[in-house]
């Protein structure tokens, strides 16, 4: 029966071994679920497993077990309907250097047997969704790298697959860029595309994820929505603080926190500390009744504190 999902993963399991030395457990039985239309977020530090699973999912790898099926298709025993179905953005540019803008996505449409009236649609559509229309004519060579990464993301966007995969996609972008990136992801997920997202840019990812999976030393750690995943950190809290002015006495205070951030200048302070919500109130009344404090905003921890936390328990614990 075809699974209902985009994406489902089965006690996956890889090793490596490479001649002369010991083998590499890349993967340790990960499973999780991918929603169709869903923007999912695969994030771990470098080593993690994040690549190889993605080159699994694309069949660029075959698993050593388990399953792991794309759009219904098996990626190990029907790898060429998976690879059909699927796009995929890899940190490496992809495209044609000495033809335009438009001849690398009229190339890309005729590549994934477009039909012309149709093709021409679609890369209309993206040439304005990426901000690329004034460029059509510009050669790839002469693009700056924000503009290559944006043509690479198009042309993922223009083939019309209903999964894409998007490996470090804004990496190298300009804030701009950036924006315009993202923005493009988010509308084409909300035509229903299931989108893939690995990014090292932990705030990307908490501002575009539908559900997230941390991966570390081939093993998921936390999987969820943004909310699960923050309330499986020790409970933090971000104190932005105004003061009329920022004491030597007022430095020692906060730095006897024993903060996990911390920075300030002369009137102004944002600090982010472990705490229970009973805590945090009573060093807002210090700083209030002794520090001169004028102004405060109190923020949950972000998906950096939390992914921090996460790891470093991870480190903790007996092997």
């Amino acid at each position: 029966m075809k699974s209902h999902y985009a994406i489902e993963v089965v006690n996956l399991t890889k090793m490596y071994t490479p001649r002369g030395k010991p083998s590499v457990h890349a993967l340790k039985g990960i499973s999780f679920t991918v929603e169709p239309g869903a923007i999912f977020g695969l994030l771990g530090p470098n080593g993690a497993g994040k690549s190889t699973t993605i080159k699994i999912l694309t069949t660029l790898t075959p698993p050593t077990s388990g399953r792991a099926v794309v759009n219904g298709f098996d990626c190990l025993h029907q790898p060429l309907e998976t690879r059909r179905s699927l796009a995929v953005v890899l940190q490496q540019n992809a495209f044609e250097l000495y033809l335009t803008v438009l001849g690398n996505l009229r190339t890309y449409a005729r590549f994934h047997h477009i039909p012309r009236k149709e093709a021409d649609r679609r890369i209309t559509e993206v040439l304005d969704q990426f901000g690329l229309y004034d460029e059509r004519y510009t050669h790839a060579i002469d693009l700056s790298g924000g503009m290559r990464r944006r043509l690479q993301v198009a042309k993922a966007f223009l083939s019309g697959k209903p999964v894409i995969f998007l490996d470090e996609a804004t990496t190298g972008l300009d804030p701009i860029n950036r924006r315009t990136t993202l923005s493009a992801i988010r509308e084409q997920a909300s035509k229903g595309s299931t989108i893939v997202l690995t990014t090292h840019l932990l705030d990307e990812a908490e501002d575009l994820c539908d559900r997230l999976v941390i991966v570390d030393h081939g093993n998921i750690i936390a999987e969820g929505d943004l909310h699960e995943i923050k309330r499986l950190g020790v409970p933090a809290y971000t104190l932005n603080l105004i003061f009329r002015n920022v004491s030597p006495q007022t430095l020692q205070f906060l730095k006897a926190q024993n903060p996990l951030h911390f920075k300030h200048n002369d009137t102004a302070a944002d600090i982010t500390l472990q705490r229970s919500h009973q805590q945090i109130l009573d060093i807002i009344g210090e700083l209030d009744r002794h520090h001169d404090l004028v102004h405060f905003e109190v923020h949950t921890a972000d998906l950096e504190d939390v992914f921090i936390d996460l790891l470093s328990r991870q480190k903790e614990e007996p092997v």
